[in-house]
């Protein structure tokens, strides 16, 4: 199949398992086509999928990921001994485990092609990974506390891991519990990922969008924690956009890091 028979493939089986879906032209766009299939996947509850659907799945969206360039840690440098800065797309790094930051719910972002980190990393990963978080809530029996940490496969994303984080929302100011929680959502990824034996990990900026966490200040606790947690695992400080690019820049020239 081209990447073009399998977006229709897919397109067309997710609309005859989800019935209240299938009114409506499909778009004869690529970019159109895209938005609908990500639509599709990004409202499909956790469940099961059918072989041939999954297969499909799995190669269009390796397709899609390695066209987008993927980034591998052994080709970064280091702005300190172990512990690196690099901006884009999270799901194209190529390390041992990236950070989500996830909500509660811990079973990604309902909303069509809704611009969220989960979302993002959910439609990359593809429909496995819904269905792997739904399969721990289940095991858990309840949400996932804030400032801890969930394991999975990364499925179809270049990474070997999901670490799935719930950092603090923030509704006025900052309190010190705030403060500890974020620290909190490091100090468990790292754990869990050298519990593990993960070498690498990607951290996203925790909090700092949906939830509201102010970004200079989220930027130096997770800085500071990392630092005194980290052991021997190599970090990546990912950003996507251009304000947390220069925060953390900042924080790394006052260090003395960068020139």
């Amino acid at each position: 199949m081209t990447q073009a028979e399998r977006r229709l493939f897919l397109i067309q089986k997710l609309r005859d398992e989800q019935p209240r879906y299938q009114k409506g032209q499909i778009p004869s766009d690529e970019a159109g086509q895209w938005r609908l299939l990500r639509s599709l996947l990004n409202v499909r509850m956790p469940g099961a999928v059918e072989a041939e659907v999954l297969a499909v799945q799995d190669d269009y969206l390796r397709e899609e990921i390695a066209r987008k360039g993927i980034t591998d840690i052994a080709d970064l440098v280091p702005v300190e001994p172990g512990i690196y800065l690099w901006q884009g797309d999270i799901t194209t790094l190529k390390c041992g485990a990236i950070v989500n930051a996830a909500n509660s719910g811990m079973t990604g972002c309902y909303a069509p092609c809704h611009c969220c980190i989960d979302n993002t990393i959910h439609t990359y990963a593809g429909m496995q990974l819904r269905l792997a978080c739904a399969e721990l809530m289940t095991k858990q029996g309840h949400g996932e506390p804030t400032g801890q940490a969930k394991l999975t496969p990364a499925y179809n994303l270049p990474c070997e891991y999901v670490l799935h984080t719930v950092g603090p929302i923030i509704y006025g100011s900052v309190t010190k519990k705030d403060r500890e929680l974020l620290a909190s959502c490091y100090r468990s990824c790292l754990a869990l990922a050298q519990e593990t034996g993960i070498k690498s990990v990607a951290f996203c900026c925790i909090s700092t969008g949906e939830f509201h966490f102010p970004q200079e200040e989220a930027a130096q606790i997770a800085l500071d924690t990392v630092r005194r947690c980290r052991g021997n695992t190599e970090v990546i400080f990912n950003v996507f956009k251009d304000t947390d690019y220069e925060i953390y820049r900042a924080l790394f020239e006052r260090a003395g890091c960068i020139g």
